[in-house]
């Protein structure tokens, strides 16, 4: 009888650490039999070693995203200090990458960018910052990522953009979006990061650390 019971006791505990999948942010429509869900839109900018990012550098990968400027002192410093956290938690993952977006491109170029990530311990095998037209880097954010990025003359520092970090999945979809002011929130994101990689590979993680 006890040995029953525990049977049920460990299905039970199963059933309740098993976790579901992480929902898909956007609009969807089916197309025949299948559904097609909201993707990043293509895009080309440069990172802080002046090498082309694309799309396609993120090919079969995990990655999260945000939007910055070097010179910000309100929000951005929070956000680094915990995208740092995200950056080491994922140290040992290499199909999880990070991708920063300045918003102030006429500032933020590739000397400053590469100064910002060095000061961070950032290598861009891993975390690229990026640059590039400014037109570019507000239409990606508010049409793929949801994410506010604009001018606005009446902030202290002249610019407007969302604290979020967004998570994307090998697909391209959005994933998840956090507080990246808030460590609870950045914890979350980093547990998720876990779910999605063993979703992204199936329910054995077999070779995943």
């Amino acid at each position: 009888m006890r040995l029953v019971l525990l049977f049920f006791w460990l299905i039970f505990l199963w059933a309740c650490t098993k976790s579901k999948p992480l929902p898909i942010f956007g609009e969807r429509k089916v197309v025949g039999t299948d559904t097609v869900y909201h993707t990043i839109a293509p895009f080309s900018f440069v990172n802080q070693d002046s090498a082309e990012v694309t799309r396609e550098t993120f090919r079969g990968k995990i990655y999260v995203a945000d939007f910055f400027f070097t010179s910000c002192r309100t929000i951005c410093p929070l956000m680094k200090t915990q995208m740092v956290r995200v950056y080491e938690a994922t140290a040992n993952m290499p199909d999880v990458m990070i991708l920063s977006h300045t918003i102030d491109p006429v500032h933020d170029d590739v000397r400053k960018l590469r100064d910002f990530a060095d000061r961070l311990g950032a290598s861009s095998s891993r975390w690229h910052f990026v640059t590039g037209e400014k037109d570019s880097i507000y239409s990606i954010a508010q049409t793929s990522y949801f994410a506010t990025a604009l001018e606005d003359s009446t902030e202290p520092d002249g610019f407007v953009h969302s604290g979020s970090f967004l998570l994307i999945d090998k697909q391209g979809r959005i994933r998840g979006k956090y507080d990246g002011t808030s460590e609870l929130d950045v914890n979350r994101l980093i547990g998720d990061i876990k779910h999605l990689r063993i979703e992204s590979n199936g329910d054995n993680p077999a070779g995943l650390r």
